[in-house]
């Protein structure tokens, strides 16, 4: 995905504020070799951008001046209530180094499943981004996690499911950490905790 930002000379509160007014956002190039560079992008372009799910965990091709870098976003500030975006950082990112990044996860297959179709559970999406390790070149825009054959009671783990090639996941804190889990329906659990709780009738 391309992008196309102009360089910006000015900085602070009031410069800021003309930008915005003037239909632009501001914002900020870092990282690698290159020094911080200030710039500005229009902001429809930037705020029609923003609501694709790839322009969050894609690397981009970020145009400024002529010269094209490969970037990835890393932070927005939105206004607490207008549809206007404050101020945008991008990361500069080189093609030999790994990058840790955050991807969506999405999740297939849910209404097929015997757990679904056959005994009317829930999915819980526990986790539904996931932090990756890899190169830029390697980096999906999402990753799937099948749901198409699983049963009352199950979970699915980190472990079960199949990471893109180059793809190593980062669990903080848990080694497997678990995606999502099958609920079952709330009156088939209230049956269950109901017949648990009867004592067996005397002969």
């Amino acid at each position: 995905m391309k992008v196309v930002a102009f360089e910006r000379a000015k900085q602070g509160t009031g410069a800021s504020r003309r930008l915005r007014n003037a239909g632009k956002a501001p914002g900020i190039i870092y990282g690698g070799t290159a020094e911080p560079q200030l710039i500005e992008l229009d902001h429809n372009a930037l705020w029609h951008a923003l609501k694709k799910e790839a322009f969050h965990s894609s690397v981009l091709q970020l145009e400024v001046a002529g010269k094209t870098s490969q970037v990835v976003l890393r932070d927005v500030q939105y206004h607490p209530y207008k549809q206007q975006v404050l101020h945008v950082d991008f990361q500069r990112v080189s093609a030999t180094e790994k990058l840790h990044f955050k991807v969506p996860l999405h999740f297939l297959g849910e209404n097929d499943s015997p757990a679904v179709k056959l005994e009317q559970c829930m999915v819980a999406y526990i986790v539904t981004e996931l932090e990756v390790s890899c190169l830029p070149a390697d980096l999906p825009e999402f990753i799937e996690v099948d749901l198409s054959k699983v049963v009352k009671g199950d979970v699915v783990k980190l472990s079960q499911i199949q990471l893109p090639k180059g793809v190593e996941a980062i669990a903080h804190g848990e080694e497997d950490p678990v995606l999502a889990s099958v609920v079952a329906p709330k009156g088939a659990a209230a049956d269950e905790e109901a017949a648990e709780g009867e004592e067996p009738a005397a002969e």
